[in-house]
């Protein structure tokens, strides 16, 4: 089985159709855990009738609101049942072989993480063609040069790596890719796009200062490298972004 994780908070515009990009997935075997960040609008109410009518998809709230998909995600994993583990925000869209063309590719012992391409769609979900693409596979070392990993195209084989958390950070994502890839796995992308990115102006990661703070703060506290190699590798995350935002 494969669960899927997403964190939600006052989606009620975008989660519809999240949940319907998952629902015409042609891999069948799946569980979709929404975690409800006590979202105050409708967002509970349209979550709670798709879960009526598939059994598949979990409602789950929190107790309070944490103010970011770190730990809604982490409740997720806690009730997450399936093999594969991947990640869907609330506002992000599935295409419909997503699952089936990038499952194959755990064939490899070697791989715990795949991924692919994605599409930047604008707020009303128009496709723009804008892509996102990435290199066709990463180890630890390369992928210290930058993020290429969108989280809404990542599948985990918990099989592999065991069980696992986001650690409260910002870019935990990113920390947590690292983290697998350290111990000796490589990632590895479906060549194709299999995700829509719905661009919104007030994302958690849309301040860009902030996030190269993130991205240091990984590199130095939790990779524990140099000043020197920190920095090195910040000018290429940096550039990367930078095309990644302009693209």
């Amino acid at each position: 089985m494969v669960s899927v994780i997403t964190p939600c908070y006052n989606s009620e515009n975008y989660i519809s159709a999240t949940i319907e990009s998952v629902i015409s997935q042609t891999y069948r075997d799946w569980e979709m855990i929404i975690v409800d960040d006590c979202s105050t609008d409708f967002s509970p109410k349209i979550i709670k009738e798709f879960a009526k009518r598939d059994s598949r998809i979990k409602y789950i709230k929190t107790a309070s609101p944490s103010g970011s998909p770190t730990f809604p995600r982490n409740v997720g994993l806690a009730y997450a049942k399936g093999r594969y583990i991947a990640f869907l925000d609330s506002d992000d869209l599935w295409l419909p072989m997503k699952l089936e063309e990038q499952l194959g590719l755990f064939n490899d012992e070697k791989v715990a993480i795949v991924y692919s391409d994605y599409e930047k769609i604008k707020d009303s979900g128009e496709r723009t063609g804008r892509i996102i693409k990435s290199h066709k596979e990463h180890t630890y070392r390369s992928l210290l040069y930058g993020n290429e990993l969108g989280c809404l195209t990542v599948i985990i084989d918990t099989h592999k790596i065991g069980m696992f958390s986001f650690k409260k950070i910002g870019h935990e994502d990113y920390a947590l890719w690292l983290s697998i890839l350290k111990l000796g796995f490589c990632a590895k992308k479906y060549s194709s796009v299999t995700a829509l990115y719905r661009v919104r102006s007030k994302s958690v990661s849309s301040n860009k200062l902030r996030a190269i703070r993130w991205v240091w703060n990984i590199y130095v506290n939790e990779e524990k490298l140099s000043y020197f190699y920190a920095v090195y590798y910040l000018f290429f995350d940096v550039a990367k972004s930078i095309i990644k935002y302009l693209k």
